[in-house]
């Protein structure tokens, strides 16, 4: 089997690889023995950190030998994202500082495309010959055809380069392939997306119900912790799965729904909240709009109707459906997260959004409360130019909700096509791998393959770095200043990541990166600060703390300026839909030439002796980004498939 070290064939490899770490930590910060503490103190120090393992992004602690190499992580208290308590990536993040297939030094290519041959190159050289392609590229084309596509705390530094040069098209395959579908429909329903990590008040919760959601399996940091809490308290538990999973080993009720008709099943439960009158009435009453609407729609939905779909037995469906009820408003429909499933996904979280507003959980303490963050002011520099083009006048009739640049529109609009005004010709590609990433990998060769300039930005070899035309190595998040995380919880907090480690062979941040190809695409203005260090301290400086002040403590904590986690009782609240109100029957779906309400697709059946292909998570891996992780291969090697045993 090939390793990740074979993906790519350099002239002169560099340097000879580092020792291996230390083995995966698999420890909680919280619960260290006496032994264990003074283990730590033996170490060198602490650097302050938070994750990019997953985008769940905990804050903790980096600990060093008396070599300078770094061995452990562990949980920051302060944190509220982890509690100080990491989960086996988060410990495991050690693996990718001490990875020896890590990327080394800059490659710039040999031959064609597809054929893996490299050479080794300066920075300086790097640099000059993506600047001097780029230069080519907008003075024939135009500074829009040029995009990045992003997954990672790097893509900002690449982002600003692009808004300096006048290209809107920064796209996250992540958004599409993930969350996209849930954010437009809490945005048709309540006004406003979810954002990560989702408003969940699971800790005082009476009902979860989890329904496209593996929590337990998939480390949802915070999450995994509020809801063994709230089992503690005595919380049901309602899991929908066709495998048993983790969750379902916890739960009251576990629902082995058939694959692809979890819509028929949320339907069926808004037909019994409504029917026999479960509903939070003055809650629907005073907050949202179209309830009768909603009401004559789901009328026949009934749960006879949908066992004949589902094979949920319509008992079952009633009682998990009063379950709720009973715990109404500290009740939450778990709305999942990577909901990508069979092309009518927004309509089926519109209807997870709709059963959390009849249930009347939505601003309710145990269901889900109101955020608060926290603005740090942007370095100081001119307006972005304004784009002349963009990748939505290619695709008029698509993807008309969607709120950012979407992946596979950019990958459309760079498959040649002489009707097209806006025909990409470079990618800047930073921490995804799109041969992965993107759903139609002959599209995406096809793309690939006509551009003028591929960039691949890593810090591992992956498919795509293969067919990159340079490769610039970054350094990992261990040994880097990124920007502060400053995110929606509740309370806001800043949390810093320090370089616990001088970066390892010839690997640089990103904001090196970034910054030294404004310098020779003549749009370092956008750059103020020469360093990350330098604005990182200036940044906090203007919010009353500093740089010295967060590397002591590594996370801070600012009071909310209100007392309101919750609705007040009588709150008149003001949601941002067109209506003001939590749109049961979406006015912005209707006026886009989508369904208002949620219907149900009947999807396209296996062939005969073929079965589904379901997935789960586990603990231990983060897509493909562990799977070279020395530490978390060691938890884990593979992937195990489950069969029902009537089928084995």
């Amino acid at each position: 089997m090939a390793t990740r070290r074979q993906f790519i064939r350099i002239s002169a490899m560099g340097a000879g690889a580092v020792m291996a770490g230390a083995a995966g930590l698999r420890l909680l910060a919280s619960e260290l023995t006496d032994g264990q503490k003074a283990t730590l103190t033996a170490l060198t120090g602490r650097t302050p950190t938070y994750c990019e393992v997953c985008f769940w992004k905990c804050a903790g602690w980096v600990y060093k030998d008396e070599r300078g190499s770094i061995q452990k992580i562990i949980g920051n208290n302060e944190d509220l994202n982890c509690n100080g308590r990491l989960c086996p990536r988060g410990t495991g993040g050690v693996g990718m500082y001490h990875d020896e297939d890590r990327l080394r030094k800059p490659l710039i290519r040999t031959e064609e495309r597809g054929k893996q041959s490299f050479r080794e190159a300066t920075w300086e050289e790097a640099f000059d010959y993506i600047a001097e392609k780029i230069k080519v590229i907008s003075a024939e084309h135009g500074p829009e055809c040029v995009a990045l596509f992003t997954h990672g705390s790097g893509g900002k530094y690449f982002s600003t380069l692009l808004r300096a040069l006048g290209s809107p098209h920064v796209a996250a395959p992540s958004y599409a392939q993930c969350r996209g579908p849930r954010e437009v429909a809490f945005q048709a329903t309540f006004g406003e997306a979810l954002e990560s990590p989702e408003p969940l008040d699971i800790r005082d919760t009476r009902c979860l119900v989890l329904i496209g959601s593996h929590l337990g399996e998939n480390m949802h940091n915070g999450q995994v912790q509020e809801m063994s809490d709230a089992i503690d308290k005595g919380a049901t538990i309602i899991t929908v799965d066709p495998r048993f999973s983790t969750a379902a080993g916890k739960s009251k009720y576990w629902l082995p729904i058939k694959p692809a008709t979890d819509l028929a099943l949320l339907l069926a439960w808004i037909n019994v909240i409504i029917t026999e009158e479960l509903y939070d009435r003055p809650y629907v009453e005073k907050y949202t709009y179209g309830f009768e609407y909603l009401k004559e729609h789901v009328k026949n939905m009934t749960p006879e109707w949908a066992y004949g779909i589902t094979t949920i037995d319509p008992t079952v469906i009633r009682e998990t459906a009063r379950e709720m009820a009973n715990a109404s408003p500290a009740v939450i429909v778990h709305p999942g997260r990577h909901v990508t499933w069979y092309g009518d996904d927004t309509q089926r979280l519109r209807a997870v959004a709709i059963l959390n507003a009849l249930l009347g959980s939505w601003g309710r303490r145990g269901g889900f409360f109101r955020t608060e963050t926290f603005e740090l002011p942007e370095p100081p520099h001119p307006a972005y130019p304004t784009p002349k083009r963009s990748w939505r006048t290619e695709f008029p009739d698509l993807y008309k909700m969607a709120d950012t640049v979407l992946a596979n529109g950019v990958c459309d609009a760079t498959v040649p096509d002489p009707t097209r005004a806006c025909e990409f010709q470079a990618w800047i590609v930073n921490g995804t791998n799109l041969m992965e990433t993107l759903p139609n990998q002959e599209n995406t060769l096809k793309a690939i393959q006509a551009l003028q300039l591929l960039v691949v930005v890593d810090t591992m070899p992956m498919e795509i770095t293969g067919w990159a035309d340079v490769v610039l190595p970054e350094c990992t998040y261990l040994e880097r200043y990124d920007d502060l995380r400053v995110g929606p919880h509740r309370k806001p907090q800043i949390a810093l990541r320090a370089p616990a480690a001088e970066p390892l062979y010839d690997t640089k941040p990103a904001f090196y990166m970034a910054r030294e190809l404004a310098k020779r695409l003549g749009v370092i203005e956008y750059f103020p600060f020469e360093t990350m260090e330098e604005q990182l301290d200036w940044q906090l400086k203007q919010v009353g703390s500093s740089l010295e002040e967060m590397k002591k403590i590594g996370v801070k904590t600012i009071d909310r300026p209100y007392d309101d986690l919750y609705f007040y009782p009588d709150e008149d609240v003001e949601f941002y839909t067109g209506t003001g109100k939590i749109e049961l029957y979406s006015l912005a779906m209707e006026e886009a030439g989508y369904d208002p309400l949620p219907k149900y697709t009947r999807h396209e059946e296996p062939p005969e002796g073929y079965y589904r292909l379901n997935y789960g998570r586990a603990p231990m891996h983060t897509f493909s980004r562990t799977a070279n992780n020395p530490n978390l291969t060691d938890l884990m090697e593979e992937n195990s498939v489950w069969v029902n045993p009537r089928v084995a």
